[in-house]
């Protein structure tokens, strides 16, 4: 699965700072997932996936930076039902050895190699809006437009590290989807910090959003004409989304699928579930709980939650988010190991 191109591109990036990232994996990767219509398939067959974001998979303290606490890798995807889905953060940042700089895939690699052990499924998200866990800094309309493909503070370039990611990663059987970024907008920021109150929406906003989807979309199908590209959309009314933004990225040749972010009682789901005739799955449904919603109610609102979705002609559901530490005496999102809503039903 580590192909001597991926060797050959960390080895210049190294040497020469960059990377140019233009070959195909050597192997065709195949996709256990499709799409059918407005519903996705496993290996073939009908599939309404269910799951959970478990963002610091990648985390390894010895290695690099972290993104949250280190996971035993085995004992989660091992705890996790045949047909289930995690979603990741595949960052660049994560594969960056923090006492050298240099590039250090063995975190993620453990991620997919645990995965393919356990014949278990993984969405990798390569970057996220916010820059959390990466160089903190919001991705605003320049970058969309432009600033993706410069070298920032990383080794290498967003662009080049789609590229490094997908010709690595991109024959492997774990893979049931890539998702380019987690939750875009496209805003103009007018001071420092970007905060949301002196951020402005430009009118341009969807038609930047649906041309960045398709020019990275097609750099992923450069490198893996196989599976599924999914837009980490959060599905509100985002710069870049509200109105007929959403549509208009959801029909971009290049995304397979589309992603509504539940944290709002599904306000907006029934109207992203009819612009378009892609499957849509709830990537992140959050419901607080600990000290404020015992955990047993929760996991029952979870499961009328999921019902619902399906009543309305989702496609599949992660729940926001699986911690290895959860805190019970804090109002949190966390889902712990042992925690209820993992025997519901629907999630197994």
């Amino acid at each position: 699965m580590r192909i001597a191109a991926t060797i050959v591109a960390t080895v210049l990036s190294m040497v020469l700072g960059t990377v140019a990232c233009t070959a195909a994996p050597s192997t065709t990767p195949v996709s256990r997932v499709a799409v059918s219509g407005d519903s996705l398939t496993l290996d073939g067959a009908p599939w309404w996936p269910t799951g959970l974001d478990a963002y610091q998979l990648a985390t390894d303290w010895s290695v690099n930076r972290g993104c949250g606490a280190e996971v035993d890798l085995d004992a989660y995807f091992a705890s996790r039902p045949a047909g289930s889905v995690t979603r990741f953060n595949a960052f660049q940042q994560l594969a960056v050895n923090k006492f050298t700089g240099r590039l250090d895939f063995g975190p993620l690699d453990a991620v997919f190699a645990a995965a393919e052990r356990h014949a278990r499924l993984v969405i990798p998200v390569l970057v996220g809006q916010d820059g959390a866990c990466e160089d903190e800094t919001y991705k605003d309309r320049d970058w969309y437009r432009t600033g993706w493909t410069a070298q920032t503070t990383g080794p290498l370039s967003y662009r080049d590290w789609v590229a490094t990611a997908v010709s690595r990663w991109g024959d492997s059987q774990a893979i049931a989807a890539w998702e380019p970024i987690g939750e875009p907008e496209a805003g103009v920021c007018h001071d420092a910090t970007c905060g949301p109150q002196l951020r402005t929406c430009p009118a341009d906003a969807p038609q930047v959003l649906r041309d960045w989807h398709d020019e990275v979309g097609a750099l992923i199908r450069h490198h893996d004409s196989a599976h599924p590209i999914t837009a980490g959309l959060l599905g509100g009314d985002q710069c870049g989304m509200a109105g007929s933004g959403y549509a208009l990225i959801a029909d971009s040749p290049y995304v397979d699928f589309v992603q509504y972010h539940d944290y709002d009682d599904s306000r907006f789901l029934p109207l992203r579930l009819s612009q378009t005739p892609k499957p849509l799955v709830v990537t992140e449904l959050g419901i607080h709980a600990g000290s404020c919603l015992p955990l047993h109610e929760r996991a029952e609102r979870i499961g009328a939650r999921l019902d619902s979705y399906a009543e309305l002609g989702a496609a599949g559901a992660l729940l926001w988010a699986f911690v290895p530490d959860p805190r019970p005496d804090l109002c949190t999102y966390d889902i712990g190991p042992d925690d209820p809503v993992l025997a519901i039903p629907q999630m197994n």
